[in-house]
């Protein structure tokens, strides 16, 4: 993402995994690098400026022809050959953030999933 505000920034890049309840992988999914125009990345926060640019996501964006609607499709696909609508929910770390950016930005794959929340930075703060 460009930032944490759902109102401004944007979707960089997304990936899924499916597991099963023991976490064990079952299918890796797409992991989709999406094109941004640079009057959005020029609009990045500075933590995302500093690590974006460092990791080379920033010039992957830029170089990227995948288009939100195109990546919102290839992880649709992907996700409703594993997944009845409403059987998944969403886990990981921070995925709160991920949460709102997908209600924003990629309503298909939101309106899949089922409505709870597994967030392990959670776990990380109550430790």
């Amino acid at each position: 993402m460009t930032g944490l505000d759902v109102l401004t920034c944007h979707i960089l890049e997304v990936a899924c995994l499916i597991t099963d309840a023991h976490l064990n992988v079952l299918a890796q999914g797409p992991d989709l690098i999406i094109n941004q125009p640079d009057h959005i990345l020029d609009n990045m926060d500075t933590w995302c400026v500093q690590h974006h640019g460092q990791s080379g996501l920033t010039d992957a964006c830029r170089k990227s022809k995948i288009s939100l609607q195109d990546a919102e499709h290839s992880l649709m696909a992907f996700i409703k050959t594993y997944i009845p609508k409403g059987k998944c929910c969403i886990a990981g770390n921070s995925v709160y953030m991920d949460r709102l950016f997908l209600q924003r930005y990629m309503p298909l794959v939101d309106s899949h999933l089922h409505y709870r929340i597994v967030d392990v930075s959670t776990i990380k703060e109550l430790c």
